[in-house]
This record gives structure tokens, C-alpha cells and sequence, in this order.
């Protein structure tokens, strides 16, 4: 069983579901949450702090208690499982006010990849390895970088408006909406080259290296909460 407390509401709050796994069971387009996995390689490095800046960036735009239904959690591929981030990842992620406290490890496995509704992965090789394993993850397995891309070409006025009188406030629809967006791209919005898509790996790095990609995820991540949410950044 993984660890509990991996979602967006962090452990102990009863506003969001948990983040644990039950039984396997795909992704339902009537479901009242929307599970967003940060795949890498360790889970102690780059997944943990898109992860915790993910969760950090959605609590800036709608307020503690505002992102109901969208849940943020991360494995690796060759995951350390139980294992804490590593110390640079916890000083990056205080340096940009977010909340390393808490974070467990865990291993990339099935039921993960099944129960996600969108998966971003730090590398192609990780898309590859999600993809890989099957449950029909191909539409919704994208590199964080090349989702970036790829919302920054949709036009949010395509997408649902967020409804303050929907569970969730309509943001779970709306996340679905723009994964189907990016998908039907895919093929029509190339990177200029392969690294681009890339986030390198940090372990055994100076903390000057983990601040740089620390920067290049939060960069990152900016128009792709913005896009999810309907609300830009603080200025």
C-alpha cells in the first residue's frame, strides 16, 4: 500500500480525498477528482519538487482548500521506496515557500499509472517507460516540458470555464478538456529538438544545479497550472 497524504490537501486534511490506492480500476469521465502523476527516476529529486511546487502553485491561485477534485502526487521509475527527497530538493522547494515536509518515496507501479488522469514525466525516457507499461496511458502521458509547450498553443477559450456551482468548481472537467487538447497537438507541435523536452537529473548535484532545475520546473509549471485553473499567477 502506498503512503497516504500524497494529494493536493496534503495528509490529514479532510477536504480532498487521499491520495492511497485501493484496487486498480481506470480513470472514469464522471469521476469527481482528477490525479495528476509526477513521474522521474528516484522520486527523491526532480518528481518530488514538481510534485510539491505543483501543489504549492495551485494553493497560491485558489487558496488553501480551493483546488477540490485535482490531486497531485509522484513516483519513480526506479523509485526509493519509503525514502525522503533529498536534501538540496527540500532546500529548492523552501526557497520558492512551498512544503517539503512529508514526502515518502515510492516506486512507479500499475495501479498508479491506472488511476492517474494525467501523467508528467521529467524525461522522454520516463514517457517512454509509462507508456510502456500499458492501461492505455499513451493520450495522457506527456514530459512536463512538452505539456508545457503544448497548453501555451490552446486557447483557454476553448476550455470549460471554472463554475463556482460544480463540484470542484468545474476544474476537473476542465483538466480533462485540456488533456484532450494537448493530446490531439501532439503530433502537429514538434520540439525544436529533443532536449527541450528534457528535465536533466540533479542527484549528486551542488544545490547551485538543484536551484537551476528547480527554476526550469517552476518555470515550467506556470502556464500549465494557469491552464488547469483558469487564475494566472500572483503578479
Amino acid at each position: 500500500m502506498p503512503p497516504l497524504g500524497r494529494g493536493i490537501a496534503g495528509p490529514g486534511d479532510d477536504t480532498f480525498p487521499s491520495a492511497a490506492l485501493t484496487s486498480p480500476s481506470p480513470p472514469s469521465p464522471a469521476s469527481a477528482t482528477f490525479r495528476i502523476l509526477h513521474v522521474s527516476t528516484g522520486n527523491v529529486c526532480r518528481s518530488p519538487i514538481t510534485e510539491r511546487l505543483h501543489r504549492h502553485a495551485l494553493e497560491e491561485r485558489l487558496g488553501d482548500g480551493g483546488a477540490c477534485g485535482l490531486l497531485v502526487e509522484s513516483a519513480g521509475t526506479w523509485g526509493h521506496e519509503g525514502a525522503p527527497m533529498e536534501a538540496h530538493a527540500a532546500t529548492v522547494l523552501a526557497d520558492y515557500g512551498a512544503d517539503p515536509a512529508g514526502f515518502i518515496g515510492r516506486e512507479l507501479l500499475d495501479e498508479h499509472v491506472i488511476r492517474a488522469d494525467l501523467v508528467l514525466t521529467a524525461t522522454r525516457d520516463h514517457r517512454a517507460q509509462v507508456i510502456s507499461m500499458g492501461h492505455s496511458a499513451g493520450l495522457r502521458t506527456f514530459t512536463l516540458k512538452e505539456f508545457n509547450r503544448l497548453v501555451r498553443a490552446i486557447d483557454p477559450a476553448t476550455l470549460p470555464a471554472p463554475d463556482p456551482e460544480l463540484p470542484g468548481g468545474g476544474l476537473v472537467e476542465r483538466a480533462r478538456a485540456l488533456v484532450g487538447a494537448a493530446a490531439a497537438l501532439r503530433g502537429w507541435l514538434l520540439a525544436p529538438n529533443p532536449e527541450s523536452d528534457e528535465v536533466y537529473d540533479p542527484y549528486g548535484a551542488p544545490i547551485t544545479f538543484f536551484r537551476s532545475i528547480g527554476d526550469e520546473i517552476n518555470q515550467a509549471l506556470d502556464p500549465v497550472v494557469t491552464a488547469l485553473t483558469g487564475v494566472p499567477a500572483p503578479a
